[in-house]
């Protein structure tokens, strides 16, 4: 393509940072770098504790199972996510509940969620859309109300923030991903933050094994006991030398990106047909992905992608709803009624943002699709 979906940014401070790790000979696999990152991690967000690990997937089942979500028990759930926050779940043997999505930062409707809760319901796992918080005030009311966990999928929104206070301070704990198309990446890569020292425990457990560490596992002859049923969920210390050198440059990242998504907010918004962005004044919006409505829906939508690909921008949609899959609707037989999340997963399409995008590029996107629109959307 000759515009990217995304890219990746990253200077000399990445490639050195992996290269010293290499060049110890030692502890690639669990060292100082992953205890200076989880450091660095808690810090930036503002809790007590951060576990990183391999994924943002394996993070997520980690604190689902750190939490005590098991065979049995539900979670509220939006279907308006990528498929992972709901098998989550399902890895443990508990059952996700689809609640419908609010329009404005495409959260779960609190007023939803409350229609959703039953006596099996657990918790309450909203998802912070593309770099926005959703309506997680609102939802944190609603499980201390009903005594429910509250466990944040801020996968795609590390930095974002409703005035001071920080995505992921807000519930019992918060997954982070650091996949290659987020605002700070490792590649492949995950945390979960918490103030809570018991599920910070259960986390280290769980990632190694079920191995209770007081050492490191690598450099003693000691015994060390397995008190638990765990996985091999461990970053390597080379990537925590990549997450440590991105995390020094989040504010940088972020700062790029909402500046080439201001520009495209300023120009989108004179296109009829097309809704941009546009957060609660109060939200901090790090737009890890930017993400339009196309207003006629689905066809004009499809449409536009297809033409702006024949142009050479790549464009994508995220998301199509989970419970529409083949897989929760044929094999798992879900029937849900979900209108807004269904609405709007015809609508949207995420657009390119990243730091490198120059205005020129900006322009290119911004003229084809209005000229599109213009003859129609045809």
């Amino acid at each position: 393509m000759k515009i990217h979906l995304f890219k990746i940014f990253w200077d000399d401070e990445d490639v050195l940072a992996v290269n010293e790790v290499i060049k110890s000979g030692m502890y690639w696999t669990n060292g100082t770098k992953n205890k200076e990152f989880e450091k660095m991690i808690a810090e930036y967000v503002g809790t007590r504790y951060a576990v990183v690990f391999n994924s943002g997937t394996s993070a997520l089942h980690a604190a689902v199972l750190a939490h005590g979500i098991k065979e049995g028990d539900e979670a509220i759930v939006p279907s308006f996510t990528f498929i992972a926050t709901a098998n989550a779940l399902l890895f443990t043997g508990a059952k996700p509940v689809f609640a419908d999505i609010e329009t404005v930062t495409f959260g779960l409707d609190p007023e939803d969620v409350k229609e959703k809760i039953t006596d099996k319901v657990k918790a309450i796992i909203p998802v912070h859309y593309g770099g926005s918080p959703c309506l997680i005030r609102e939802l944190k009311e609603i499980a201390e109300d009903h005594n429910l966990i509250l466990m944040e999928d801020a996968t795609e929104s590390l930095g974002a923030k409703i005035k001071n206070q920080k995505v992921g301070t807000f519930g019992d704990s918060a997954v982070i991903s650091f996949c290659q198309n987020k605002v700070v990446t490792t590649g492949e890569g995950g945390a979960v933050v918490t103030n809570s020292k018991e599920i910070y425990k259960k986390l280290m457990l769980i990632r190694s094994h079920g191995r209770l560490e007081n050492s490191d596992y690598f450099a003693t002859w000691k015994e060390m006991d397995y008190i638990t049923l765990g996985y091999n969920y461990r970053m390597s210390d080379i990537t925590a030398a990549l997450g440590i050198a991105q995390l020094k440059k989040i504010d940088k990242i972020i700062q790029m990106r909402r500046r080439n998504a201001e520009q495209m907010n300023r120009r989108l918004s004179k296109i009829k047909n097309i809704l941009p962005p546009k957060p609660p004044s109060d939200y901090y919006h790090i737009y890890q992905m930017y993400t339009v409505r196309v207003k006629e829906g689905k066809k004009t939508r499809d449409n536009l992608a297809k033409h702006l690909a024949d142009m050479e921008i790549a464009t994508k949609v995220y998301f199509y709803p989970v419970h529409l899959t083949h897989f929760y609707k044929n094999e798992l037989g879900y029937n849900c009624k979900l209108p807004a999340t269904e609405e709007i997963s015809e609508q949207v399409l995420t657009l390119p943002v990243y730091p490198s995008l120059t205005t020129k590029e900006i322009d290119y996107i911004v003229e084809e699709t209005g000229t599109f629109l213009s003859k129609g959307g045809r």
